[in-house]
């Protein structure tokens, strides 16, 4: 279980530097109207986009073996606390600063997530019917679906509604890794839950990337780390029987609550890349 743990720790740490660099990427690439799938296509021939994908598909290997043996609640509140990685990066290498609140944010997700790591009781792969799969695939489908009519709203509204929905995507992907029955080649071609971690994977990205490009920063994350915690966590405390080791509910109740508000709390560092275009401040006494 301690592998495990360090296995969404790892994620959580690549997702976060990734997103640094992918931030830069959407930022200076053209936009169009509404959600367009070509965005990706420009998107991909950027290196920073590219370094980014790379350390996203390393951090989704790690947090695909820690959602084998840990309940999705644990693992999606780790994964979320990526803002707290990047504000840290953010920081350190791009001299972004950081306020004092900022600061005490990251502090308490690190205290959510050592009780979260202290509730956490071993998992075994959720036994699910087929149908459940197919259910779930369909839910991709009609989240694919309202993110593509998101595309077309304005303002505010806009960044929220295709930040909840790639939050959605994200954590249909958790739910469909948690769901594999097997991952050998063979067994991921007909099961269900493959196309749904493939399917929500990409259309989330697509979704988080639009809004990111022409929408508010802070809403679109925010909206998004609600998404892709509080969904998964009610999936598999009601549906999957995820739970916590014995007498210790409490930790894994008051850990998730602090690490996800502290993470709300750094929802600006979504795209740090807004903060590198102006000069970097001059030091103060205080640094």
């Amino acid at each position: 279980m301690v592998w495990s743990l360090l296995g969404a720790v790892a994620a959580a740490i690549c997702f976060g530097t990734a997103s640094v660099l992918q931030a830069l990427a959407a930022r200076t690439a053209p936009t169009g109207t509404g959600v367009d799938p070509r965005l990706l296509v420009r998107l991909i021939r950027r290196l920073p986009f590219l370094i980014g994908t790379g350390l996203d598909v390393l951090g989704f290997v790690a947090e695909l073996a820690a959602l084998r043996s840990l309940p999705l609640f644990v693992v999606q509140a780790v994964i979320a606390a990526n803002l707290a990685v990047t504000a840290v990066v953010a920081a350190w290498v791009l001299h972004v600063r950081l306020s004092v609140r900022e600061w005490a944010a990251v502090a308490t997700v690190c205290v959510g997530l050592a009780l979260l790591g202290l509730a956490a009781g071993h998992e075994n792969p959720a036994s699910v019917s087929l149908t459940f799969r197919l259910a779930l695939l369909g839910c991709v489908v009609v989240m694919g679906a309202a993110g593509m009519a998101a595309g077309r709203l304005r303002g505010e509204t806009r960044s929220a509604v295709l930040g909840f929905v790639a939050g959605l995507g994200f954590g249909f992907v958790a739910i469909g890794a948690r769901v594999l029955v097997s991952l050998s080649p063979l067994d991921l071609l007909t099961d269900p839950a493959a196309y749904v971690i493939a399917a929500g994977g990409l259309s989330a990205f697509l979704f988080f990337a639009t809004a990111l490009q022409r929408g508010s920063v802070t809403t679109t994350t925010a909206a998004m780390v609600v998404a892709e915690t509080v969904v998964p966590a009610l999936v598999g405390v009601v549906l999957l029987g995820d739970g916590t080791r014995h007498g210790y509910a409490w930790s894994a109740v008051l850990g998730f609550l602090l690490a996800v508000a502290a993470t709300l709390a750094l929802a600006r560092f979504g795209e740090p890349a807004t903060e590198t275009a102006e000069p970097a401040p001059a030091p103060t006494s205080h640094h």
